[in-house]
């Protein structure tokens, strides 16, 4: 009401100032339908009694006349990175087939193309002497700082020695050289053929126009038998690399479900429709991806019915608990997600661009650095691949205390050749390979990416509204926030912080005086009891006391980046250990930013390192025009996929909510996946999250790792769990049938599902 009016009634609509239409009074005829205020008259009660008319119903997988076991007639359906694990809801494990096909293809059929994903030393500068180690320290790390390699390499080998200095373990010196002299001069022994039990029958011209699984990787030469090698899954998504077509990449995958369906399940094409399909989908997953095998599977295949599943939920289902983190570590992605009563908090979802196959590439390149026997190898042929996970499986190793030089064997099997039989010493080779999922400097990010291209286009559309959680989350904005600009776009601002900005001249404990937090506990005096706070491993793999050369690593561990100047101190700043004096440690020349691809990042001279000071590139006047999803001027997603295991896991949970929500997460991670078969996983997990997570959560107690069940492969355990729900009674709700699909599109699986 304008003002000057007495006696104005006081309007507590919060609507002056407003054009909302009142809407005209409801008809009396609405108020007394009945018209879809039940859930019989939905459309899902209604297909559900059509498909219940004339049979008897077996919605949720239960026992009928005419089925033996419950959940006999549901497949479970789950595509690794590497491996397709397929079978029956009733079955106690899956079959694992390589997702790899071999098709005839017309002259001239192109070579196989392998991408590298790991640094190569320099091949043009002769090998030169390492100087002598200085002061008698068993634990000093000599290095060519002439090559980007080594200096990446010996900041990975000092990570290491600091954790040996703190378990007390000595070490070996000269190791390398001793491993190199018995390496180049070995002789191989040569197996007879009949004394060879496991020899292997190759494939020179088969007659088969189509090969997969094992068959394709028996072939002796594919290119000179005319055949094409490709492998239609890629980091959770299709291979864009080998496929030009999404519609070619996904008639290989439905060949290679019928093939396995027919010849290892002896399930033929007539009873697809008698089958229903729980399919398991990664936690970031790509909404074409998802909208492709639903609908093959349902419109191409003609399955009966199909639920579609998370696998950080389907891994806690096969483990039997309700709340975790879920790291699922696969051959060529690792994916983090925090699983609340069976819901995957979708703000907490994190993809890292690394895996199992990062660590047999750097195995390989630290093999090669001491002189591999074997000279003949070829990552891009199959049966080379396999000698060298053969060995990655059964010596590499993250316990300390299994470092040593001893002599270990293995066997080469190559088609037209004979067997033969090497021998192999090593020393901390075997350690260094998987610790860099941990110091993920030497993994050419950039590089990977080389021929993928999105499947996605802007003009197709499935009418549903596009969140930005289908590009990134709020855990990836938190792992990325030093390399973004002081002010971040309003609208994905995080909701809950960890904790304030300190206020401008004032410094927190734990910070330094710069205002970056440190991950490392409480110096030396602070010490009271091993196992506590201040006797724990820092988050690079050294410790309170012995943290010197530890800066370099923490600068990349969060993003391979400085932040810009005029940042604050808060928790997403890029880390600085504190030595005992308390004097804030330079990085040495070998911190050179390795992958970062944003104005931000700040490359470390040698004379910035010689003055005890970090250089930082000066920032644009204006920020650069925003590109990527969310207004943000940098890729979020690619560049969160850069950052080691433990940070991200600590990220992952901090996007949860607040510090009880982190502490309930770290202290249940559950593992799984082929690349958690690795021994002394937990305790390299747990030990690196506990000096993360201790100087920044108040109150935190020990960090736990969730072991697996007891003779349960941790990667199949998503398999079993989402056969577990393929049998419940209440994956009745959760079914999609082709007709609910041919209605409704990708908005059925929003109906049907949670995590749309």
């Amino acid at each position: 009401m304008p003002r000057g009016i007495p006696n104005a009634k006081r309007d507590e609509s919060a609507m002056r100032y407003t054009s909302f239409h009142v809407p005209l009074a409801p008809n009396p005829k609405h108020l007394s339908s009945t018209y879809l205020k039940s859930e019989s008259q939905t459309v899902w009660s209604r297909n559900a009694v059509k498909a219940g008319r004339g049979r008897a119903p077996d919605e949720s997988g239960a026992a009928t006349p005419s089925e033996s076991r419950r959940g006999s007639k549901v497949l479970v359906i789950h595509p690794g990175s590497r491996c397709l694990r397929i079978g029956r809801a009733s079955d106690v494990t899956p079959l694992t087939i390589p997702s790899v096909i071999a098709r005839k293809h017309a002259p001239p059929v192109p070579p196989p193309r392998y991408v590298e994903g790991i640094a190569r030393p320099r091949k043009d500068r002769p090998k030169s002497q390492l100087p002598p180690v200085q002061n008698g320290d068993e634990y000093a790390v000599p290095f060519d700082p002439n090559d980007p390699f080594e200096t990446k390499l010996a900041a990975i080998t000092i990570s290491l020695r600091d954790r040996m200095r703190f378990y007390k373990l000595h070490v070996t010196q000269n190791a390398a050289s001793i491993a190199t002299t018995f390496n180049e001069s070995f002789v191989p022994e040569i197996i007879p053929e009949v004394n060879d039990p496991y020899r292997v029958e190759w494939l020179t011209n088969p007659n088969e126009d189509v090969l997969i699984g094992e068959k394709a990787l028996r072939l002796a030469d594919p290119q000179s038998s005319g055949y094409v090698v490709r492998r239609p899954f890629h980091g959770g998504k299709f291979n864009t690399r080998d496929y030009s077509s999404i519609a070619l990449c996904l008639s290989d995958i439905e060949t290679i479900l019928r093939l396995t369906l027919q010849e290892k399940l002896g399930i033929d094409e007539q009873s697809y429709q008698e089958y229903s399909v729980v399919l398991v989908i990664p936690d970031f997953y790509d909404r074409f991806y998802v909208q492709g095998l639903v609908r093959m599977l349902l419109m191409t295949m003609g399955f009966k019915q199909l639920c579609a599943q998370q696998e950080s939920l389907a891994a806690t289902y096969g483990a039997g608990i309700s709340n975790a983190c879920v790291v699922d570590m696969g051959s060529t992605k690792t994916s983090i997600a925090c699983v609340d009563d069976g819901f995957v908090l979708p703000e907490t979802r994190m993809l890292l661009d690394m895996g199992g196959d990062d660590i047999t590439e750097f195995f390989y390149v630290l093999l090669e650095k001491i002189g591999f026997p074997y000279k003949d190898v070829d990552l891009a042929r199959s049966y080379d691949v396999v000698i060298i996970e053969d060995l990655k499986a059964r010596l590499c190793t993250l316990a300390e205390g299994d470092v040593a030089l001893n002599l270990y064997d293995f066997v080469v099997r190559r088609p037209g050749k004979p067997t033969e039989k090497y021998g192999l010493r090593a020393y901390d080779e075997t350690i260094l390979a998987p610790m860099c999922l941990f110091e993920p400097r030497v993994i050419e990010f950039d590089q990977k990416r080389e021929g993928l291209h999105p499947i996605s286009h802007p003009d197709v559309t499935e009418g549903l509204i596009e969140q930005t959680s289908d590009y990134f989350t709020q855990a990836m904005v938190i792992s990325t926030q030093h390399l973004l600009p002081t002010a971040v776009p309003a609208t994905l601002s995080a909701p809950e912080q960890l904790q304030t900005p300190p206020e401008p001249g004032t410094q927190t404990p734990g910070a330094s005086a710069a205002g970056e937090v440190s991950f490392a506990p409480s110096p030396q005096g602070a010490q009271t009891a091993a196992g506590t706070a201040a006797a724990t491993p820092s988050a690079d793999g050294g410790t309170a006391d012995d943290a010197t050369p530890t800066k370099n690593e923490e600068d990349e561990k969060l993003g391979e980046a400085e932040k810009p100047p005029g940042g604050d101190g808060s928790a997403d700043a890029p880390m600085e250990i504190a030595d005992d004096e308390g004097e804030s440690k330079a990085p040495t020349p070998s911190a050179t930013a390795t992958a970062s691809t944003t104005n931000a990042s700040a490359t470390p001279t040698a004379a910035a390192a010689a003055n005890g000071s970090v250089a930082v590139d000066e920032q644009p006047s204006a920020a650069p025009a925003p590109t990527f999803p969310g207004g943000y001027p940098i890729d979020v997603c690619f560049e969160a996929s850069k950052l080691p295991l433990d940070v991200a896991i600590f990220n992952s949970a901090r996007a949860a909510g607040g510090d009880e929500k982190i502490r309930k997460y770290l202290r249940a991670v559950l593992v799984v996946g082929g690349t958690a078969l690795v021994p002394g996983m937990a305790h390299a997990l747990e030990s690196r999250l506990q000096a993360i997570a201790t100087p920044l959560v108040p109150n935190m107690e020990k960090v736990q790792v969730v072991p697996a069940p007891k003779d349960v492969d941790p990667s199949i355990l998503a398999w079993k769990g989402a056969a577990v729900l393929g049998k419940m009674d209440g994956v009745t709700d959760l079914w999609l049938t082709a007709a609910d699909w041919d209605l409704f599109g990708m908005r059925a699986l929003k109906e049907r599902c949670f995590y749309l």
